[in-house]
This record gives C-alpha cells, sequence and structure tokens, in this order.
C-alpha cells in the first residue's frame, strides 16, 4: 500500500505492507520518525489530519490516531486539542539516539539477508569499508 501525505515542508511517502508482521500503526510512525530524524520534516510542520492520512492511506482513522500517539509519547509529534498535529523540534540527543537505533536495524536486517545468502560477515565487511571508501570525495 502506498501513499503521500503532503505537509508543509515535505512530501512523506508511505509504503505499508499489510501482510507484515509490523501493524499498520508502526509502521506508518516509523516512516514519520524516520522523516523527522532525517530533517524531512520541520519542527513544528503539521501532519495531515487523521481523516486525510487515513483516507490517503485507506485504513482506518484510529491506527493513524495510534501512530500519532505512539510518536506522540515518543516526544516526535505535539498534538494539538483542535488545530492537529505537529513536529516537534527533537534535539540532537534524541536525533542521535533514534538514528544510532536505526542504523541498528538496517544492519541487522542486512545481515539477516546476508546469511539468508550465504555471505559470511567478514565479505559483508569487506564489501562495505570498499563502498564506503568508493563514496568519499
Amino acid at each position: 500500500m502506498y501513499a503521500y501525505t503532503n505537509t508543509l515542508e515535505a512530501l512523506v511517502f508511505f509504503r505499508l505492507d499489510p501482510r507484515s508482521p509490523v501493524p499498520l500503526y508502526a509502521q506508518i510512525a516509523d516512516q514519520l520518525r524516520v522523516a523527522i530524524v532525517a530533517r524531512e520534516l520541520a519542527p513544528e510542520a503539521p501532519l495531515d489530519s487523521v481523516r486525510a492520512l487515513a483516507g490517503q492511506l485507506r485504513v482506518n482513522p484510529a491506527t493513524v490516531v495510534q501512530a500519532y500517539r505512539q510518536l506522540e509519547v515518543e516526544g516526535f509529534v505535539e498534538m494539538r486539542h483542535g488545530s492537529g498535529t505537529y513536529v516537534r523540534d527533537i534535539g540532537a540527543e534524541l536525533r542521535a539516539r533514534t538514528q544510532e537505533s536505526q542504523a541498528r536495524e538496517l544492519v541487522r536486517a542486512l545481515i539477516e539477508e546476508a546469511g539468508k545468502r550465504g555471505i559470511r560477515p567478514d565479505a559483508l565487511r569487506a564489501a562495505f569499508d570498499k563502498l564506503t571508501r568508493e563514496r568519499q570525495p
């Protein structure tokens, strides 16, 4: 399931997998969290209304509410009664912690996939180091 959400500051692409064991609300929250940490969504940027995003994603509005609430508890957004949901300025510490967590998740998934393909960790590390060097100016 794919959808775009328009905000004042950025265009966020949602890619939802209804067959995933990860609940839809968590998938929505994860993608918004990535956009906030990457500064694709600036502080004070309004998020789409619950109804608008639910309609675009073709999910129950309660799913979007649950995603927004999770992000509010974590400090990524602020829900203002009668006004909407807005991106919070997360600060350097939360940004760094979240980026580290996201990096670990990416590496975990890469290691898992490499294992399925029979690629040893040392070969994976060598490929990573080579590609990293090639990307440096």
